[in-house]
């Protein structure tokens, strides 16, 4: 696409939401200045390219289609088959699965349809097999209490959240923790990495149904051939859940034993952070589990979303290039480069550095919690969100932690001398934040004090270090 051409998709579309609701064009055009002029280090953020940005802004968006390619409940679907069936191709390719579902909404739909299309495989009960074999509607409701009873009781093995693991991964709050009888495996207190013999003895003792791997803050690299030689020990469906490091995965940095998808039965991701497509999700398995991933919608999800399936096949198509494998492995070595400066400075990082595109910084030892320092970063220009660190005494609102990480800076073309500044700009801002106090004079784990005067110009030098790197430029709005 030339760069007028870019220009005139974006100008021109606002110029037609701005007749209608000049606020929502204001807001859009006031995101994308506040995404040019920030560091952005959210490791779940990053930024979509504009061909898969104006594939979700399309007709596809007023389109039902439940059911799956060849199999709609909704006539005149033939377009959208040809979207999906070409997402799905592009992502069996790209990470050499045997199925791929790319309906999901986002993760948590694809960790919902892996969970129950496992359940539905899995569990023996005569509910369920009524289930197989009956309409729904013929049902009883002893039925229904036999089913969920069995389907209610199941277990699951996964990462504990203070430890690196998701929401969705067995946490009480989510309907994850709700669905399965849980526990969680967490790291080695002294290293803070995974111990794969303390795993495999809470496998053993538990037996739980699924074992998932992966995470949302843990540093370093799975072996996911030893998490499966654990789940075949104790007859557990391997679960895991890339949505982080999908783009390592795709870009080939993360290979053999560190590459879920040879190993797992099941692997479920988004499509957005390190894989830098749309917000979606999506479902990889094995050929024995496509039947009942693809029953997706409507047994979890509600209808697919066309415009986003056809802006998940621009993204994997994009991903597919070889110069995507070059950007992942930027990504990786600017994370070490990102820790390595922390590190010089005195910065505490959990396990001591990173092997993927995070980092987890304990900022206990500037004195404050992680909303503090969250919040004083984003003061000064530098986009991050607050994480627990293993045991974390803060808990996981206001968090000891703050999680980094360098896809979107990656993407802009940032490199390891930029890594160093941005290390030093936020040791910066944290050495020189203090904690505050509540009205009754106790300890605030909130409220904090920056020198409003320095987070200015901590935010100005911010832009400085972006301007050489434009975002988008090939875009003006003016």
């Amino acid at each position: 696409m030339s760069r007028n051409a870019e220009s005139t998709a974006f100008r021109s579309a606002l110029e037609v939401i701005r007749a209608v609701e000049p606020r929502v064009a204001d807001a859009i055009g006031a995101e994308l200045t506040d995404q040019r002029e920030s560091l952005k280090l959210i490791a779940s953020e990053n930024y979509a390219s504009p061909a898969t940005l104006l594939a979700m802004g399309n007709w596809f968006s007023d389109k039902y289609a439940e059911g799956t390619v060849g199999r709609r409940f909704y006539a005149g679907c033939q377009n959208v088959d040809t979207v999906e069936a070409l997402a799905a191709e592009h992502a069996r390719e790209l990470f050499g699965a045997a199925h791929a579902y790319v309906q999901p909404h986002s993760g948590i739909d694809a960790n919902l349809v892996a969970f129950w299309a496992v359940l539905a495989d899995r569990v023996e009960s005569p509910a369920l097999k009524k289930a197989q074999v009956r309409q729904v509607n013929d049902l009883t409701e002893a039925d229904w209490f036999a089913l969920r009873r069995e389907l209610g009781n199941q277990r699951m093995l996964g990462m504990s959240l203070d430890a690196g693991g998701h929401l969705t991964h067995g946490f009480r709050p989510n309907i994850s923790g709700k669905m399965f009888d849980q526990r969680s495996y967490g790291t080695d207190p002294a290293t803070g990495l995974i111990d794969y013999d303390r795993v495999a003895e809470a496998a053993r003792e538990f037996k739980p149904l699924i074992l998932v791997g992966g995470y949302s803050a843990y540093p370093r690299k799975v072996n996911f051939r030893i998490l499966r030689e654990i789940a075949d020990s104790v007859g557990a469906t391997f679960m895991v859940d890339m949505a982080h490091f999908a783009g390592l995965v795709a870009g080939k940095v993360f290979t053999g034993d560190f590459d879920p998808v040879p190993h797992a039965h099941i692997v479920t991701t988004t499509t957005h952070k390190s894989l830098r497509g749309p917000r979606g999700g999506m479902v990889l398995c094995q050929p024995e589990l496509a039947d009942q991933v693809d029953r997706g919608c409507p047994m979890v999800l509600g209808g697919p979303l066309p415009h986003v399936m056809a802006a998940k096949a621009v993204a994997l198509a994009e991903a597919r290039r070889p110069d995507f494998a070059d950007y992942a492995q930027r990504i990786v070595d600017n994370a070490q480069a990102l820790a390595e400066g922390l590190l010089s400075r005195g910065a505490k990082l959990v396990t001591g550095g990173t092997d993927n595109h995070l980092l987890l910084i304990d900022v206990s030892g500037y004195g404050l919690t992680g909303r503090q320092a969250e919040q004083a970063l984003l003061d000064s220009g530098i986009v991050t969100n607050r994480n627990s660190v293993p045991q974390d005494p803060n808990g996981a609102w206001y968090t000891s932690g703050i999680r980094v990480g360098t896809p979107a800076l990656t993407t802009r073309g940032l490199g390891a001398a930029e890594m160093d500044q941005t290390a030093e700009l936020m040791h910066t801002v944290l050495t020189q934040t203090t904690a505050g106090a509540n009205a009754d004079g106790t300890p605030s784990k909130a409220k904090y004090t920056l020198d409003p005067a320095l987070a200015d110009k901590i935010a100005r030098q911010a832009t400085d270090l972006l301007a050489p790197h434009p975002l988008y430029p090939a875009i003006d709005l003016a």
